[in-house]
């Protein structure tokens, strides 16, 4: 059988995505046939022995599992934490299926958050400019200026990168609170919070509430169901701009 990389062998079996691969594999976490794998190694699935934290992986059966959880504050968005915190996968542990966050949401934040055994379809999504727009409800603990409103729609440089033009409006305001919706088409590292930084803007709950069609519904905080035929076409035939 021809070589395939071995960041291609992780998402075919359904561990995670070729980029979060790529970042274990530095780590030195791999190892092909008994020896610590390195960026760019090749392997025949058929023939070589590929573990990942001491366990071998073997690709999975076609079947594949898509999940929508309502993540709550105060969990990480990992399967396993060094610092003992709680972890997206303990909420999903009832599962039949081992399956790996696609994207993040950091620790202080909740709302919706996708996981799947798809490696390949999870690879796509994070894609920085994937045509899927992310949408944020965002709750500021002070008035909202229009000027503030109009800098936060207009391009930024963050970590000396000039992220896209995001979509803000208000959907509520006070002298002591605003509401505003995000519409973000790029993820960056905790960009939201970055962004309201620039601004003097103090964030009190930050909620992701839909990825492109996909809504949280009536699903309760902490809970989880699978996706139906449509959201995963729909998620399947996006593309990436």
């Amino acid at each position: 059988m021809d070589s395939i990389k071995l960041q291609k062998y992780f998402s075919d079996c359904g561990v995670m995505s070729r980029r979060a691969a790529e970042e274990e594999i530095k780590k030195g976490r791999v190892r092909v046939n008994g020896n610590v794998a390195t960026l760019g190694d090749r392997i025949d699935p058929e023939r070589d022995v590929v573990e990942y934290d001491g366990k071998r992986l073997e690709r999975k059966s076609s079947q594949r599992h898509y999940v929508l959880l309502n993540k709550p504050r105060g969990y990480v968005t990992t399967l396993s934490d060094e610092k003992g915190r709680p972890t997206v996968a303990q909420l999903v542990k009832d599962l039949p299926a081992r399956v790996y966050p696609v994207g993040r949401l950091d620790m202080d934040s909740d709302g919706l958050l996708l996981l799947t055994d798809d490696g390949e379809l999870a690879n796509r999504l994070t894609h920085p400019r994937h045509e899927i727009p992310k949408i944020y409800h965002v709750t500021v603990t002070s008035a909202v200026t229009q000027a503030k409103l109009e800098a936060l729609g207009k391009p930024m440089i963050i970590d000396g990168y000039e992220i896209l033009p995001v979509k803000v409006r208000p959907l509520s305001c006070s002298d002591s609170e605003a509401l505003l919706e995000f519409t973000l088409y790029e993820g960056r590292n905790r960009q939201i919070r970055k962004m309201c930084e620039l601004q003097d803007l103090k964030i009190s709950r930050l909620s992701r509430v839909a990825i492109g069609d996909i809504t949280l519904g009536s699903l309760e905080c902490g809970e989880w169901r699978f996706l139906d035929a449509d959201e995963i076409s729909y998620l399947k035939n996006s593309k990436e701009n």
